[in-house]
């Protein structure tokens, strides 16, 4: 852009056009022509410079007091060519009126990505930066200058708002954390990045910085959002970020990705589970270096326990698309999980004794991460693709002392064996083995006994722990009933007959109770005695099969139960002819014995 000016208002300001224009005078030109190709904020700054030479009053603002004081300095506009020059007016403003305040230290500081060959001999950037971490890091309800910079009401001294100078009473609501994101975002990626740095050096919380990033993340990853879905209730942000319109590039997300990922505090809890493993998810979309992938499962690691069943269904965003969700992916993360575990001290096999598992600090996260992976397994066990070398790794690296129960266990397994049904009872047996039959609860044991997709041997292991458990629990109920019969006949604790006869019913209830659970024990020895009897008459017959064995096995249970049921009513039948033949031989024996009357 060409401008046509006098030569004295632009020499008498600044040193640079007092030179050029010499120069270009000694030429003998009739027409002083002058090139300045490095004016910092191009024409537009250049001519609020040409105005200023010419007296015209200008108006400094947070948008361009940047450019005209680099542009001063560039045509050293300094105080030996004018008292009050424009790098005094410009460096008066920046100091006492726009490192003063929130919003203009915001927009001074996006205007900073122009002038980047300025930036380190100026500091510009530096100041406005120091300014912001200041603001952010001091707490708004007791400072309350961003109510006021916000367009709010203003204060007086004693916090309430002012009309018309009056105190009204009324309180000023407080301001939380998180008030400055939205502005920050608003960054480029390299100034946030000092922003943020600026502020862990002044010792801001980590869980604010953590927050911070969560924001940006967001808003500039668009497949984040896509991952996590539904709104994230876990995250302590209460704004959320405004979509953008132009996406950046996939290359410029993998490079946000991975800047993430080094500027994330590694710390527990600082970000919720589910914006990790939306982080994972765009970084396996991304293909992202498996360093950084390696970094986002080790932080989930860290929270496995505050996982969800959602959370761990990645779906295989992989060439091969062997499975549906990424099992490879959920085996490291519980890998990662174990060894933090081991670390802190969780628990050991050690702490099952008898049965019973003791209490442990880190029980209860090792607790809660097998019944998460168990309804993981469940989930992917119908996936016909998934193999069992890979099923089976992911089951048995759970420890057995984190299980109280099997149950859920259980129900993985009889997915995956009805999924698969193709598979041989060796490996049948082989998956079965994964179960502690010792650690079914009794609904599980009955539905494990009538699974016709167990293998036979397993069944047996089940029904027979199944003996036990009923033994047991039949002791504890006979230690009970003696106990309340000891107490009422020695009259101790003298309750009330209320309460006697209350506890009487209770006695009668549970003594049906135990005769029902004897008569279940002796059906139960018997089928077994009968179960392993056909099991050796069988193994001695080289061609067999287990099917053969099952189908024996239940024809000879439902024809005994059945010639069972038909004996007991023939029983019946015979009782009630009897019954009929002595009453009539008593009917006769009356009529016999009264005088006929003539």
């Amino acid at each position: 852009m060409s401008f046509h000016l006098h030569k004295f208002p632009l020499l008498s300001r600044s040193g640079v056009m007092e030179r050029l224009i010499a120069e270009a005078s000694e030429e003998g030109e009739e027409k002083c022509s002058i090139c300045l190709p490095d004016i910092p904020g191009g024409a537009k700054t250049f001519e609020l410079v040409a105005k200023f030479c010419y007296g015209v009053k200008l108006e400094l603002t947070a948008s361009n007091v940047v450019y005209l004081r680099c542009a001063a300095e560039h045509l050293e506009m300094t105080e030996e060519y004018g008292e009050g020059n424009l790098i005094t007016k410009t460096e008066t403003f920046l100091n006492q009126v726009v490192l003063r305040n929130w919003k203009d230290s915001l927009r001074a500081l996006q205007t900073c990505d122009d002038i980047i060959s300025y930036d380190e001999e100026l500091n510009v950037t530096k100041r406005c930066i120091e300014s912001l971490a200041i603001k952010a890091s001091t707490d708004p309800n007791l400072s309350g200058w961003p109510i006021m910079e916000y367009g709010g009401p203003m204060q007086s001294p004693g916090g309430s708002v002012l009309w018309n100078g009056i105190s009204t009473g009324a309180r000023v609501k407080n301001t939380s954390s998180d008030w400055w994101y939205e502005d920050a975002s608003t960054l480029s990626f390299p100034r946030y990045k000092r922003l943020i740095a600026v502020m862990e050096s002044r010792g801001i919380r980590q869980e604010i910085i953590a927050g911070s990033l969560t924001f940006y993340a967001k808003k500039y990853l668009p497949g984040l959002n896509r991952c996590l879905g539904a709104t994230d209730t876990n995250s302590s942000t209460c704004v959320a970020p405004v979509a953008l319109e132009a996406p950046p590039s996939e290359e410029d997300q993998k490079l946000l990705l991975e800047e993430i990922d080094r500027l994330l505090p590694i710390q527990k809890g600082l970000v919720s589970t589910n914006f990790l493993f939306g982080l994972l998810q765009t970084a396996l979309i991304l293909r992202v270096s498996p360093s950084y992938i390696s970094n986002f499962e080790k932080r989930i690691g860290m929270q496995l326990d505050q996982a969800t069943l959602e959370d761990l269904l990645i779906p295989n965003f992989s060439c091969s698309m062997e499975t549906l969700y990424n099992v490879d992916c959920v085996q490291q993360i519980l890998e990662h999980f174990l060894a933090m575990d081991q670390i802190i001290g969780g628990a050991s096999p050690s702490l099952v004794d008898d049965g019973q598992i003791t209490a442990s600090p880190s029980l209860t996260p090792v607790t809660l991460v097998a019944k998460l992976i168990d309804g993981y397994l469940a989930e992917v066990a119908s996936d016909v693709n998934l193999k069992l070398p890979k099923f089976q790794a992911l089951a048995a690296s759970v420890p057995d002392y984190s299980r109280p129960l099997d149950d859920g266990l259980y129900r993985a397994v009889d997915i995956y064996l009805k999924s698969h049904p193709w598979l041989s009872e060796s490996e049948k047996e082989q998956l079965c083995r994964l179960m502690d039959c010792q650690k079914l609860s009794l609904e599980a044991c009955t539905h494990a006994a009538q699974n016709e997709r167990l293998p036979l041997r397993i069944v047996v292991q089940i029904l027979f722990f199944e003996q036990l458990q009923l033994r047991t629990s039949i002791t504890g109920c006979l230690l009970v009933s003696d106990n309340l019969d000891g107490s009422r006949q020695s009259g101790v604790a003298g309750p009330t007959e209320r309460g006697w006869a209350s506890t009487a019913r209770e006695n009668q209830v549970l003594k049906v109770g135990l005769d029902n659970m004897r008569t279940r024990v002796s059906e139960l020895e018997k089928e077994c005695s009968n179960m392993k009897q056909e099991i050796e008459r069988l193994g001695r017959v080289k061609s067999f099969t287990w099917g053969n064995v099952s189908k024996r096995f239940g024809f000879k249970l439902k024809s005994r139960m059945c010639s069972a049921q038909e004996g007991s009513i023939s029983n019946q039948n015979t009782e009630s002819r009897k019954n009929e033949k002595l009453k009539d031989r008593q009917g006769q024996h009356k009529k016999n014995s009264t005088p006929k009357s003539r």
